[in-house]
């Protein structure tokens, strides 16, 4: 039987250099939240269909759940601890946009990717960003809410 062996990499997350130990095998998101310590990124589906698990690899939204922790090697990884004070946080808790809060640190790095790349999105492109997100608790009016007031934030600081 072959050993599975650990290797050392450097993994540049939330804007630092972090060694980590893995298996080649390993997500993201076991790396992150096993290797790291950042618990942010939340194990949902496994599968790549609910979007808990979603950070920002040089800015696009992943699902960690979905990528090889190898494959992130010198490209920025950004999970929601690494987001600091963003407005779609603050606007999150403005329009009561989780309950549960299982769901919450995946929508807003796709909502905060969202606005960064698209800061003039209409409301179907904010809709189709969403899909790619499951809330089984509230209602996607108060998500929809929170990027409209962020996208406004963001238009108001262009």
């Amino acid at each position: 039987m072959e050993e599975t062996t650990k290797r050392e990499f450097v993994l540049r997350i939330n804007g630092e250099q972090r060694t980590v130990a893995a298996r080649q095998a390993d997500t993201l998101l076991f790396v992150l939240r096993g290797g790291l310590g950042l618990t942010g990124a939340k194990p949902g589906c496994l599968n790549g269909d609910c979007g808990a698990c979603t950070v920002l690899v040089d800015g696009t939204p992943i699902k960690s759940c979905m990528m090889l922790a190898m494959e992130t090697v010198g490209k920025e990884i950004t999970t929601v601890e690494g987001l600091g004070d963003a407005p779609i946080q603050h606007a999150f808790v403005r329009h009561f946009a989780f309950q549960c809060g299982y769901c919450t640190p995946g929508f807003i790095m796709n909502a905060h990717a969202l606005i960064e790349r698209h800061p003039g999105a209409d409301q179907a492109m904010i809709q189709e960003w969403l899909e790619s997100n499951i809330c089984r608790c509230t209602s996607y009016q108060e998500i929809e809410a929170a990027v409209k007031e962020a996208l406004e934030a963001k238009k108001a600081d262009i």
